[in-house]
């Protein structure tokens, strides 16, 4: 065998290496039902501790620039969408409704939101001002990433990180390889594992957070305007196969295939 195949084939056998198999959510129309490897020593709880310290340190220095947003409009907005949401998000995960959610909107001109482990929600101007969004939009938004948080995506992808370089240390020692070939199994790590299962994660969150946007009452058609607005104010974005997100076509098509599925819950919830 090839040495740096050989290295990448223990990248995977370390990664299992010390690991559990999770089930982070349950139930859903959308079908989400991949089976995650967690490293036990990295504990929910402990990585939620941690994310949210450094949210907190994140909006302190915000607060102290005068860019958290309290008593605007569009705060007042984005809290309500949160409730909303969060309220159904023990439909995927029951233990969610013991997480000390928060939500903050910053002040700023990037497109971007954030939901971190443990529930701590980041909305910035920019993504409302720049594209116009309505409340169902938002919802997409907000959806999407409080999907990441509940798939414990950042803790999924913590434990990756750390089996890779228990593998790229371990690897050196038993072959002998230089800091070249090492390098190039990196990459191959990098590319082969890391980056598919990126873009897999992004199709879980989209998926999650379409029905969670139906549940709580929000239109899931404006996934599909949302995210045509991003493909506008994204032109040059890298090709996909490059990404850690799918191109906007393929995820628009995806999400369109799934609408069918959650429509009856957006009937039913109440608006």
């Amino acid at each position: 065998m090839n040495k740096t195949l050989m290295v990448s084939a223990l990248s995977a056998a370390l990664l299992l290496t010390g690991c559990q198999s999770v089930n982070t959510t349950s139930g859903g129309a959308v079908g989400v039902e991949r089976k995650q490897y967690m490293f036990s020593m990295l504990s929910t709880a402990e990585v939620n501790q941690m994310y949210a310290q450094s949210y907190q340190k994140t909006m302190g220095e915000a607060s102290a620039q005068g860019a958290l947003d309290k008593t605007s409009t569009d705060a007042k907005r984005i809290q309500v969408i949160a409730d909303r949401l969060i309220a159904k998000a023990p439909v995927f995960r029951p233990d969610s409704a013991q997480w000390k959610w928060e939500v903050n909107l910053i002040k700023s001109d990037e497109l971007n939101a954030n939901c971190g482990p443990g529930g701590k929600i980041m909305f910035y101007t920019g993504l409302i001002d720049q594209l116009k969004l309505t409340d169902a939009e938002i919802a997409a938004i907000m959806g999407h990433e409080i999907a990441h948080a509940l798939r414990e995506h950042g803790r999924e992808a913590m434990s990756k990180a750390y089996g890779i370089e228990m593998a790229k240390q371990g690897a050196g020692a038993l072959f002998g390889l230089g800091q070249d070939s090492l390098a190039l199994a990196d990459t191959v790590a990098n590319y082969g594992m890391t980056l598919p299962n990126s873009r897999g994660n992004e199709n879980e969150a989209d998926l999650i957070g379409l029905e969670l946007a139906a549940r709580a009452g929000y239109d899931p058609n404006a996934a599909i305007t949302l995210w045509n607005k991003m493909a506008k104010a994204s032109e040059g974005a890298p090709p996909e196969f490059m990404s850690t997100h799918p191109s906007s076509s393929s995820r628009i098509a995806s999400l369109q295939a799934a609408i069918p599925k959650v429509m009856p819950l957006y009937q039913q919830a109440k608006k």
